[in-house]
């Protein structure tokens, strides 16, 4: 039997008769940009995160530029990021022209460790980007007690933890902005590209806005330099779609993670993921770590079960990143 790591035709073969009446209900209507599809699931998703505002962009690495774009954070500016992490995280402040602060994560939730945080602020620091790695929720009262006594604004990257709740607290509503991914791998999957950004703040939502559509509210007219930046909405209709499912969902990883807690050997080699008690994870990925990681991955291949290393170069390892950090930098 093969155990793939994923399994992409599985969405559309569950949901297969609701995709489809959803896919001709767009295409019937003739309009597939900014239109009522976005805007009901950006009012259906910020409820769902406890939010006032939520905004549909192209992807999740545009959401976290934007952020940072319409927070005014630019060159010369700092923003502290996790050491561990996707790439995406840091290329979110390098394409505002701002510079990324690698910091160490707590070695036991894989998150950035706030008690590390505190050392790396500098007079140039604008901001902390708090990363929910795998579905877990960071330590988002220590994040926001240090951001707060130094006047720092908070950005969640909330790309894989759609629906992790925080001392029940609904994540992207536990900072100042927060941007997701609808990539087809996340919990809450696009058929395609696709991405949202959630907040309270009215003015961030505003310059958001301009920025994701050419810089402009009416058309031929621009007051800023923009991008293009929109959630379509054909993915925002199966996104509305998936949202109501999405907590059964969650549901579902949280029961066979809970397998694995249960039947998974506890010894010395294996270290299985560790939840602390304020945390409620979706589980994107169940990751574990151990030491001859090699092996262990060919016996299972051998067994027809995938596995995938997140990740295996860390960002300021990258070549991508190399003009400034390259090898210099250590983060055991």
């Amino acid at each position: 039997m093969k155990v793939p790591f994923l399994d992409m035709k599985a969405p559309y073969l569950e949901l297969q008769e609701e995709i489809d009446l959803v896919y001709r209900r767009v295409m019937d209507s003739g309009w597939y940009i900014l239109g009522k599809e976005v805007e009901a699931f950006e009012a259906e998703f910020a409820a769902y995160c406890g939010t006032k505002y939520c905004i549909g962009v192209g992807n999740g690495l545009d959401a976290l530029h934007l952020i940072v774009r319409a927070m005014g954070i630019g060159a010369g500016d700092e923003v502290i990021v996790p050491a561990n992490t996707y790439i995406a995280s840091w290329l979110g402040v390098s394409l505002a022209g701002a510079i990324p602060i690698p910091v160490e994560p707590d070695e036991k939730t894989h998150n950035i460790n706030p008690q590390q945080i505190e050392a790396a602020i500098t007079e140039r620091t604008q901001a902390i980007m708090a990363v929910h790695l795998y579905g877990q929720p960071a330590d988002m009262d220590g994040i926001n007690a240090i951001a707060q006594q130094y006047n720092l604004m908070v950005i969640e990257d909330a790309a894989q933890a759609h629906g992790a709740k925080y001392k029940g607290k609904r994540v992207g509503s536990l900072g100042n902005a927060a941007g997701f991914s609808f990539y087809p791998t996340k919990n809450l999957a696009a058929f395609g590209d696709g991405g949202a950004i959630t907040t309270n703040d009215g003015d961030l939502v505003d310059k958001i806005r301009l920025l994701r559509n050419y810089g402009s509210r009416v058309k031929y007219e621009n007051e800023i330099q923009g991008y293009n930046s929109r959630l379509d909405e054909v993915q925002a209709a199966f996104l509305r779609m998936k949202l109501a499912k999405l907590d059964d969902w969650n549901a579902r990883r949280a029961k066979v993670a809970q397998k694995y807690l249960d039947c998974l050997i506890k010894n010395s080699n294996l270290t299985l993921p560790f939840v602390p008690e304020w945390a409620e994870p979706v589980w994107h990925l169940f990751v574990v770590n151990l030491p001859q990681r090699e092996i262990v991955r060919q016996q299972l291949r051998e067994a027809g079960i995938d596995t995938l290393i997140h990740y295996p170069i860390p960002p300021h390892l990258s070549s991508a990143y190399s003009d400034r950090n390259g090898n210099q930098v250590i983060f055991p």
